[in-house]
């Protein structure tokens, strides 16, 4: 990848950000609404409605939907679509955390610093609590009646592109076919844009549908900018979570560390070396924030939220 240098305007006309207080009302508001839609205890099985709680509740990053909600700031969007957005795209993560640590994937025992699902609650109740949470998240759209049906037909289908076989559930069937395997640098950035990439860039493309009473040049605009965005900071979420996996102790990370290297799996930090691969994330940071300063001026003064969002999934410890 070449050399990106920052843009020599970026941030100068972004208002500041009170960026630690807006992200904790985001992790409340995503708390409230799974509180909402995926209630523990609740429904035919109530240990299967306890495993899908324990899956999506207990805690995260919280950064799709915090993608969804920036950009709607960014955009305007419809407060109703923008939280539907917010909690399916979270849900669809849930659940393909839950399928990731099973034992006939990653077999993985530790997850934010808590048992993962299927320890806590079975390999078959897991499997299924990941099934219902994919699902769950189709119907939070699919059945608001406050979002209009050609928005909520939309919203779909960007979550279902993003998570199907040219996205995410792509992106991890080549990297169980990769593992043991040198792949190089092009081969891993393209699995890791869908593994990883397809779903963020999803959130931000849903944020970005939220608004439809945009003109049509300026949606355009925003969508050639977003989309450049949404593909650097896929990728840079990726590259700083291999570094992590080699550099940081379990504790810290709130899941298994060094596992990537135990499983022989193909990495940035493998391909191309530690330094090399926190050089990257670097890069794709910059250009995530230049691709900002292409938005239209008052999406552009707005960009506060998104602008720290790419800098802190670089900086993260975990």
């Amino acid at each position: 990848m070449q050399m990106v240098e920052p843009h020599p305007a970026a941030a100068t006309d972004r208002a500041p950000v009170d960026f630690d207080a807006w992200a904790a009302a985001c992790a409340q508001r995503i708390r409230d609404l799974i509180g909402r839609h995926v209630p523990a205890g609740e429904g035919a099985s109530p240990v299967l409605s306890d495993a899908m709680h324990y899956a999506a509740a207990l805690g995260g990053k919280r950064m799709r939907p915090m993608l969804v909600w920036a950009v709607g700031d960014c955009v305007d969007g419809d407060a109703s679509a923008l939280d539907a957005a917010a909690c399916a795209v979270e849900l669809v993560h849930a659940y393909s955390l839950v399928h990731d640590d099973l034992p006939c994937m990653d077999n993985d025992v530790l997850r934010r610093g808590l048992p993962t699902t299927h320890v806590k609650f079975g390999e078959a109740m897991a499997l299924l609590a990941g099934d219902a949470l994919q699902t769950r998240a189709f119907e939070v759209v699919a059945c608001d009646q406050a979002i209009a049906p050609a928005l909520r037909a939309r919203l779909c289908a960007l979550l279902a592109v993003a998570s199907g076989a040219q996205g995410m559930a792509g992106g991890q069937a080549i990297d169980l076919t990769a593992t043991g395997r040198v792949l190089s640098e092009e081969a891993l950035t393209d699995m890791h844009r869908r593994k990883t990439g397809a779903l963020l860039a999803a959130s931000v493309r849903m944020g970005l549908a939220c608004a439809p009473a945009l003109a049509p040049d300026c949606a355009a605009a925003c969508a050639r900018a977003l989309d450049v965005y949404a593909d650097a900071i896929g990728l840079a979420f990726q590259v700083v979570d291999d570094v992590l996996d080699a550099s940081v102790d379990s504790a810290t990370l709130g899941k298994t560390a060094g596992k990537d290297a135990r499983q022989n799996k193909a990495t940035f930090v493998t391909t191309m070396g530690l330094d090399a691969a926190r050089g990257l994330a670097q890069r794709l940071a910059i250009e995530a924030e230049n691709a900002l300063e292409t938005l239209p001026r008052l999406q552009r003064e707005r960009a506060g939220y998104l602008s720290e969002l790419a800098r802190r999934i670089v900086a993260r410890g975990h």
